[in-house]
């Protein structure tokens, strides 16, 4: 499946290539298919969401992606690099936050920022700039010299997602970036990824709550049993999966089950 126009090297009518390019991304455990075929492309501030049922090949195909994980058969390309082949290059383009962080403990808040930009190449002064700034949108700037092992898991969401743009990314990944936030962090976190795709960032935003899917993607694509088997704008899902919300779209597509009412099993 390419979209807009985008071939194998990634090429679009732009001159610029898609900043995500996948094409039969597959990955096998022994007898067990994870994931049997993904092709799909992003462009450049594009928010895209990866829907699914738990089990359905999300987490295994953003690890194909951003390199974590070597496909069985496919290839990815970051920003026009393919990931296995020139993964020091792909990698460089993008941010990655997974569903539960693992954060190094031992370090502050600000010494974690510091290693990061070490790890990405950020100038020492640009990326003790990025950070502080960082600390102040994410309000961690009173828990910078506290250890990361002390701070709540919404702290931990926040600091990752800190580390994940201190080299300022073309392209984030986001596994469930919302799970454990207050309201308030959670409507940070949307706001931000609002003004990513203003500056040109790629999003591939995997998550459950639906309704931030709805709200905030350009694009919906949902995966089932390792097979994307619908991709499209909301306009474009609902004319193939009936009207009415995103949820009800999904659980259509993905064969919703109807369940007995609570009295009847309680009975």
């Amino acid at each position: 499946m390419y979209s807009n126009g985008a071939g194998p090297e990634g090429q679009v009518a732009s001159g610029r290539p898609p900043a995500i390019w996948a094409e039969g991304l597959r990955k096998v455990y022994g007898a067990h298919i994870a994931v049997q075929r993904v092709d799909l492309v992003v462009q450049p501030g594009e928010i895209l969401g990866f829907l699914g049922p738990n089990g359905a090949g999300k987490t295994t195909t953003i690890k194909m992606l951003t390199g974590l994980i070597k496909p069985t058969a496919g290839r990815a390309l970051i920003g026009g690099h393919d990931i296995q082949r020139d993964p020091v290059a792909a990698k460089a383009m993008l941010g990655y936050v997974p569903d539960t962080p693992n954060l190094y403990g031992k370090l502050t808040g600000r010494e974690f920022l510091r290693f990061m930009g070490r790890l990405y190449r950020v100038p020492t002064a640009q990326a003790e700039h990025r950070a502080g700034e960082l600390l102040r949108l994410f309000d961690l700037t009173t828990a910078a010299s506290d250890l990361i092992e002390g701070y709540s898991h919404g702290m931990q969401q926040k600091m990752a997602l800190a580390g994940a743009l201190v080299h300022d990314p073309k392209v984030l990944f986001l596994d469930e970036p919302t799970v454990g936030l207050d309201p308030k962090s959670a409507r940070l976190i949307k706001d931000l990824l609002g003004q990513l795709r203003n500056l040109g960032t790629a999003v591939f935003l995997s998550t459950h709550i639906l309704e931030i899917a709805e709200r905030m993607c350009d694009r919906v694509v949902i995966i089932d049993k390792g097979v994307i088997i619908a991709a499209g704008t909301m306009a474009e899902l609902r004319a193939r999966g009936g009207q009415g919300s995103l949820e009800d779209i999904f659980l259509n597509l993905t064969g919703g089950a109807e369940y007995a009412p609570i009295a009847e099993v309680l009975a």
